[in-house]
């Protein structure tokens, strides 16, 4: 039977991941049957996992083969989903377009002006030169953007009107129509106003993020070299010796630092090669040294403007999911080649740290993670590192990757309520946990401002790119969070 404490963790967590759900399901239901079927394909995504850990919890043990049969049942079911949301999404979309051209017909029937003149302008106090700003103007039409009011914004100007037609269609369209008439002047933003109404902002291109300075190319090297160092140290405290001590033996640590190095490395040329599939440019990474565990990962500017969220999602993803698969392919070939005599002995209670690792090590290692000591191949320890490094990457944050997909996937406006909850809860956790302390410190100082806006901020990105999201956060909670004793020991970890 459960005691009090772990009833209540329990009861938590089923309630947080219903309350989850619920959400998913409420934003889902205005949009009718698609919007529905696009909540439900979402939940089977994630669903193997969801009974594969209750199922844990309550004491029963799934082996690979059973995983591998629920996530491909998932997977043909969502593939199945999928095909039946694309045919349902092509009719709605047919009757959506027929629907705004009748809009148009009875706009164009009752306007007794042309679009040029119901616009109430104070060209004087427009920042945009007078000729640019007419230039501007002659782009929107009746069938792109209904702009009906200039207001002067920064260096540039807002221009409120009526989004007629598909938000990434007239984004484009009007994007390629300034470049043709002003070049590369000027950017223009398409976003939702705080009515929540389809706005245009144009800015000089003068604003465009900066390169890095030699100045910041040189710091990013000197965090790579004290990265390398804190690496080989931690690998030193696994091997029961410290490293700026006996740098001699550095040979010693060298391959668990080349190891985690490679997974660090993974991360970020997963982010690398998608952002140069989208044409998008990054700085160098400012690798964040650690000597706990080696390094907290990196951090990585823009260097340039996103063209929409979706683009946003795919670099932001891209890294964590590189860096997991990495991390994950180690630790399950550790787990298999450990034997009695490995190189680490880690005491039982060590498995308690995370949900997912020491439910995996279950699995694969049965019986032998009743013993006081486990022997362990060296890959389960780097291969450990490197999920709890994707782990803290993937935390709802400001700029963090998962604070990426989350303001990707919800907006800006979630994305800053879940970074305040982030905070919140790392200063807690914190109090107990020096870990947790020094990455809310990071976050707060470094990484929680959002992301600016996208180019097109309306079009948000497809359902399977949300269920990827949630799977992603899913699985940095089930990295993240111990088991208890107790429950630990019902599993068969520890005696």
């Amino acid at each position: 039977m459960f005691n009090s404490s772990e009833t209540a963790i329990i009861a938590a967590i089923v309630l947080v991941a219903l309350g989850i759900l619920g959400w998913g399901f409420v934003r889902a239901k205005p949009y009718g049957k698609l919007g529905i079927l696009a909540w439900f394909q979402s939940v089977v995504l994630i669903t193997p996992w969801l009974l594969f850990f209750g199922l844990l919890a309550a004491g029963i043990y799934i082996n690979i083969a059973g995983i591998l049969g629920l996530v491909i049942a998932s997977a043909g079911l969502y593939i199945a989903l999928g095909r039946q949301l694309r045919a349902m999404g092509q009719e709605e979309m047919l009757k959506k377009r027929a629907s705004q051209k009748i809009a148009e017909q009875a706009s164009l029937e009752n306007s007794t002006q042309p679009p040029a003149k119901n616009q109430s302008l104070q060209p004087e106090i427009i920042p945009i030169p007078e000729e640019d700003l007419s230039t501007i103007r002659s782009i929107f039409g009746i069938d792109t953007y209904f702009a009906t009011e200039t207001i002067a914004y920064q260096e540039g100007a807002i221009f409120k009107g009526n989004l007629r037609g598909e938000a990434e269609d007239v984004h484009n369209r009007l994007s390629a129509s300034l470049r043709e008439r002003v070049g590369d002047k000027y950017r223009l933003f398409l976003v939702e106003s705080p009515e929540g109404k389809p706005t245009i902002i144009v800015l000089p291109s003068r604003n465009d993020p900066r390169s890095m300075t030699p100045g910041q190319k040189a710091f990013a090297g000197i965090l790579l070299l004290a990265t390398i160092a804190t690496t080989l140290e931690a690998g030193g405290i696994l091997l029961n010796f410290d490293f700026f001590s006996n740098p001699g033996r550095f040979q010693e640590a060298l391959p668990i630092t080349a190891g985690f190095l490679t997974i660090l490395i993974a991360h970020e040329l997963g982010h690398w090669i998608i952002a140069r599939r989208h044409q998008v440019k990054l700085s160098l990474p400012y690798l964040l040294p650690s000597v706990q565990i080696g390094s907290f990962g990196a951090i990585t500017r823009f260097e340039s403007l996103l063209p929409n969220r979706k683009v946003l999602f795919d670099i932001a993803l891209a890294g964590p999911a590189v860096g997991g698969i990495v991390s994950f392919t180690m630790l399950i070939i550790g787990l298999l080649l450990s034997h009695q005599g490995s190189l680490f002995q880690l005491p039982n209670q060590f498995f308690q740290g995370s949900i997912l690792v020491g439910s995996l090590a279950r699995v694969v290692m049965g019986e032998a993670l009743k013993s006081p000591l486990v022997d362990v191949n060296p890959l389960v320890i780097i291969g450990w590192l490197g999920l709890v490094v994707t782990a803290l990457n993937l935390m709802p944050a400001g700029q963090l990757d998962g604070g990426r997909i989350v303001q990707a996937i919800y907006g800006r406006k979630i994305a800053g309520r879940t970074t305040f909850a982030t905070l919140v809860i790392l200063g807690i956790v914190g109090l107990a946990n020096s870990l947790a302390l020094y990455w809310a410190i990071v976050i707060f100082f470094l990484q929680r401002d959002l992301e600016r806006p996208s180019l097109n901020e309306i079009t948000e990105p497809d359902d399977a790119r949300a269920a990827l999201g949630l799977l992603a956060l899913f699985l940095m909670v089930a990295t993240l969070i111990p088991l208890s004793p107790g429950l630990a020991g019902r599993l068969g970890i520890g005696g």
